[in-house]
């Protein structure tokens, strides 16, 4: 028989591991409420939607005002070095004229010191139409002398959120002297 200071040891014991159970389980909850919410994304995942469209960027150089403005000179006479910050119109079709659906912000970079390489970063970020308030981010290398140029879609907001996916960039006229462009892009885009 034992007797009431010898039973002390045992029911500590005992109150200890209830404890770690009950904690153990509390860990598994929380475990599982982060499992429940990988669930959700990955129901989300099911219902993702791909969209295609093609859109005309302008970078107006000689505009009054311009929509492209150098805010870093270059420091060698190949232009390596030069940062342009833009406001660039987005628009439906090739001519300025066309319905405008919003606009590519950001800045473009001349990154490259053996070609015409760009380093890329801008929004395009839309003003009218089913997107109106959406915005795609788009980040990557522009080598401007390829035919078609692919960077990819690294996200979005509004429509776009989750956004991942790629343009191309073709050049549909480019003026040597004032230095305006009309670059086409086609946006293949995976969202929600």
């Amino acid at each position: 028989m034992t007797t009431p200071y010898q039973r002390i040891p045992i029911l500590l014991t005992l109150s200890i591991t209830i404890l770690l159970h009950f904690a153990h389980c509390h860990i598994i909850d929380e475990h599982n409420d982060i499992n429940l919410v990988e669930l959700e994304l990955d129901q989300k995942a099911m219902k993702q939607k791909m969209s295609q469209f093609r859109l005309y960027w302008h970078d107006i150089t000689s505009g009054n005002p311009p929509s492209s403005l150098p805010i870093v000179k270059p420091v060698t006479k190949t232009g390596f070095g030069q940062v342009n910050m833009i406001d660039n119109p987005l628009t439906l079709g090739p001519e300025l004229s066309s319905k405008t659906v919003g606009k590519a912000q950001g800045f473009y970079g001349l990154a490259s010191q053996e070609e015409l390489g760009l380093l890329m970063a801008m929004n395009f970020f839309f003003t009218t139409g089913k997107y109106n308030g959406s915005s795609i981010t788009i980040l990557g290398r522009n080598a401007v002398f390829d035919h078609v140029r692919e960077m990819p879609v690294i996200g979005g907001s509004g429509l776009f959120r989750w956004a991942r996916g790629y343009v191309q960039a073709r050049t549909h006229d480019f003026n040597l002297k004032t230095g305006d462009a009309t670059v086409e892009y086609t946006i293949y885009v995976m969202h929600y």
